[in-house]
Parts: C-alpha cells; sequence; structure tokens
C-alpha cells in the first residue's frame, strides 16, 4: 500500500472516531499524570536529600541510655580525637523549641561560629556571616518558615525564648537562611552554641551529639567499630545510613503508590481489551472490508497498530507535561504532603526539576505495552476470520 495513501487514511480515520479517542485519551492522561507526577515528586525529593547528605558530617556520636537520647558528655571529644583517621570534628546542640500550646516547634540548633565546621553547608554559611556584627548581641539565623510564623505573631525583629529555669533569653533575626534548602532548614533556628545551651537546657559540660568526619571511605566500617568500643551507650550513626533510611521511605511510598497505578492501569488495560474483544458490528465490517479490498492481516494489524501508537503518543506527551507543571511549577498540592508529611510550618519549598529519562522510558512501556496488548489482541482475532463472516 502507497505511505502516502497510508498516512492519509489513518488520518481520517482517527478524525472520524476523534469521540472514542477523546475519551480514551482523557483517561491515559489521568493515569499518566498520576503516574507521572508521583515518580517527578519522589526523584526530585530522593535528589534533593542526596544533595544535602553530601554537606552533611560523615559520622554522628550520641549517648543512649534505654533506647532514649541523653545529652552527650563533651569530653567525649577528646577520645575521638585521638582515634587515627578522625577529622574535622564538631560538637552540636541542637532540639526542639515548642511554641504555642506544643503545636508548633521550631529546631534550634547551636553552632560555635568560631570553629571550623563538619557540616559543609553550615561552614559556607558562617563564612559569608559578618561574624562581628553577628555577636554583637543575642542573635540568630532563621529560615524561611520560622521568619513568617513568627512575623504573622508581631515577632518581626526577634523573639523572646522561655529556658527550663524560667527566665526568658531575647534572641533577634540577624538574617534568613538560604531558601534552596527549604526542605531541611524552613523551621530553624541557627544561634551561637552557648545560647542554645540555655534555652535548651543543657550545662556548659553537654552536647547533644558530636560529629566528624572519615576522609577515607574504606575506613567506614573500621572507625564505626572503633568508636563503638570506647562506651556501651554511646551510639555512632554514619552517613550511609542516614542515606538509607531516606530510600527506603520514599521507597516505600513511591512503591504504594506504583501498585495502585498498576491496579489501575490493569483495570483500563481489561476494559480496554473486553471492549474491542465485543468489537462493534460497525468496527468489525469495517476490519472485514478491508479485508475483502486485499488488505492482509498484517495491513490491519499495521494500521491498528500506528492508530494506536499516534493515541499513545499524545496522551503520553499530554500526561508527563500536565505532571511536569502540577510538581515543579505548582508544588504538587496534595501530592507533597503525602511525601513530605504533615508540615510543622508551613513551607515554600520549590522541588528541583529531575528528569531521569530511564524513568520517562520507563512510564511510557509500563503504559503503552498493556495498552496496545489490549487493542492489537481482539483486532487480531477479528481479521484473522473469513470477511464475509466478519461483514456479517
Amino acid at each position: 500500500m502507497n505511505a502516502n495513501a497510508f498516512w492519509h487514511f489513518l488520518t481520517l480515520q482517527i478524525f472520524k472516531e476523534r469521540s472514542k479517542h477523546l475519551s480514551v485519551i482523557v483517561i491515559s492522561i489521568l493515569i499518566l499524570f498520576l503516574l507521572s507526577s508521583v515518580l517527578f515528586l519522589s526523584s526530585s525529593i530522593r535528589y534533593s536529600l542526596e544533595e544535602s547528605l553530601k554537606a552533611q558530617p560523615d559520622f554522628v556520636v550520641t549517648r543512649v541510655q534505654g533506647g532514649k537520647s541523653i545529652p552527650t558528655p563533651i569530653v567525649w571529644e577528646d577520645e575521638l580525637l585521638d582515634i587515627y583517621g578522625v577529622s574535622k570534628l564538631t560538637p552540636r546542640v541542637y532540639g526542639r523549641y515548642f511554641f504555642e500550646a506544643k503545636e508548633k516547634s521550631f529546631l534550634v540548633v547551636g553552632v560555635d561560629f568560631i570553629e571550623e565546621q563538619s557540616h559543609k553547608t553550615l561552614q559556607k554559611l558562617i563564612d559569608k556571616t559578618d561574624i562581628k556584627s553577628f555577636f554583637n548581641g543575642n542573635q540568630m539565623l532563621v529560615g524561611e518558615g520560622v521568619k513568617r510564623y513568627l512575623a504573622a505573631r508581631f515577632y518581626k525583629d526577634g523573639y523572646n525564648f522561655l529556658t527550663p529555669k524560667g527566665t526568658f533569653e531575647k534572641v533577634n533575626i540577624f538574617k534568613t537562611l538560604p531558601s534552596q534548602a527549604n526542605l531541611i532548614n524552613n523551621d530553624m533556628m541557627v544561634m551561637p552554641i552557648d545560647l542554645a545551651r540555655k534555652i535548651l537546657g543543657y550545662s556548659e559540660d553537654e552536647v547533644t551529639d558530636i560529629t566528624f568526619s572519615v576522609p577515607n571511605p574504606d575506613e567506614w566500617n573500621m572507625m564505626t567499630d572503633k568508636v563503638s568500643a570506647l562506651y556501651y551507650d554511646l551510639h555512632v550513626v554514619n552517613k550511609n545510613d542516614v542515606q538509607k533510611s531516606y530510600e527506603n521511605l520514599y521507597n516505600y511510598k513511591g512503591g504504594l503508590f506504583l501498585i495502585l497505578y498498576l491496579v489501575l492501569l490493569g483495570t483500563f488495560a481489561l476494559i480496554l481489551y473486553q471492549r474491542y474483544s465485543m468489537v462493534y458490528s460497525s468496527e468489525r465490517r469495517h476490519i472485514g472490508l478491508l479485508r475483502a479490498l486485499g488488505w492482509s492481516i498484517n495491513d490491519v494489524l499495521k494500521f491498528k497498530f500506528t492508530e494506536t501508537l499516534v493515541i499513545v503518543f499524545i496522551s503520553y506527551i499530554l500526561g508527563v507535561f500536565i505532571a511536569y507543571v502540577y510538581v515543579f511549577v505548582l508544588g504538587a498540592p496534595l501530592l507533597r504532603e503525602i511525601f513530605l508529611g504533615s508540615q510543622n510550618l508551613k513551607n515554600t519549598l520549590n522541588f528541583v526539576p529531575v528528569l531521569d529519562f530511564s524513568v520517562l522510558t520507563s512510564i511510557f512501556l509500563i503504559y503503552a505495552l498493556p495498552f496496545i496488548a489490549a487493542v492489537l489482541i481482539p483486532v487480531w482475532r477479528v481479521s484473522v476470520t473469513d470477511p464475509k463472516e466478519a461483514m456479517l
């Protein structure tokens, strides 16, 4: 059959059956939109977390008794420094400060602005901070969520913290933390470590945990054993353990959506299969007429395959495009709550566009193969019958 005639006939057929194809395209777009949105959101969050983890110290040491974290003695710092291979050791003080009847909370983080930090992002932040001005009174750096929350309650320039001793500490807002890392620092308050001790109730010889780095990753397993042997109540976690925890969490949530999607796609494929198994008399006559005019079985299958492929491509492009706009432009309303959990403070996080072509190809194949099979198998069953019988 002449190629021009084939494409002309295909165009006419698609236009003639536009109402039937439109309903299938709308359903397909919804299915592809759901799958693409979940995969885009999951990939973006995973990428943001991986970038944040790169800036984290390699190891975190805490004191645990009865399965509960308790303040870590600052003297452990000296013993950790004696271990060969340990570098950039940093004691940290942090904890939750609850506000408004414990419904909302801030993450208070105490930092020694004089010492070198094992956390790369904090070190960059300190390098950009005017230390002389920062230490002129009680100052803090706050996330965008904290800034908005306090401003809405008339705390525009600072906040009065109530310490465990019953006294008040007035702390001024020095600067807002960069919005690029809102996934992590939206509800964070960064202040000098001694000030954080007062607000959280730590003594001078106590910290929340101690972090350090080990430049050689091949020594990490050995380092974990060495550090764990120092004290029975010492708990050590390395960066790989944290990364695995995050991956398991978001793979679990993404897996639930994938299962729901496969159930939905399977139902859609069964409906299509049933529809084409009971081909309408007009369509049966149409296939029988094409066979009577000299079309081979391969010609009929090629025609229906091309027609179905056009519908698949239109649905795929529109579904993926709408999902891209929904996630990366609109910020994935509703769906973000499922992946990020209940928000402590309202977050204006912008998801980083992450397009993995292997993921896009997987979306297409997972959708297209069942769709095409559900259409071609019934069409093949009709096309192999006698043309006279098909036109009855």
